[in-house]
This record gives C-alpha cells, structure tokens and sequence, in this order.
C-alpha cells in the first residue's frame, strides 16, 4: 500500500508541475501569484513538500486551471 500511496503523490507533483509548464509560467511567477517563495514551489513539484486541498486549489487558480479539471486530470492518468 505504501508504494501506491509514494506513486500516487509523485503523479500530483507531476500534474502540477505540468500545469505550470502548460500556462507559460516560471515558479516565481507562480510563487509571486499564491504569495510564497520560489522554494515553495520547487518543493511540491518535486514532491518534497505535501499541499492540502486550499493549497492545491490556489495554486489552480494561479495557473489559471479549475480545480475540478485538475483532479479529472489526475484520477484519469
């Protein structure tokens, strides 16, 4: 079950990763967007950090992207 769990959260960290990359945006335009440090972002792409449900949706909003479409995106990959 642990190694699901790994796998599933390195695939939102990807998703959101590719999200950013798909509006155009550096992560300091992001970070500057949902008023955190360049670090902040780099730490959940890669999956060192962990967001919560209001993170995920700010950062959603920042890229320009609806919530409801990333998680679509993410339960059908």
């Amino acid at each position: 079950m642990k190694k699901q769990v790994l796998k599933r959260k390195r695939h939102l960290a990807e998703l959101l990763r590719q999200i950013r990359i798909e509006a155009a945006l550096t992560q300091v335009q992001v970070s500057e967007r949902i008023g955190e440090p360049q670090s902040y972002v780099s730490k959940y792409e890669s999956g060192e950090q962990r967001l919560d449900l209001i993170e995920i949706e700010e950062v959603c909003k920042a890229v320009g992207i609806d919530l409801r479409t990333l998680v679509e995106r993410y339960l059908e990959s």
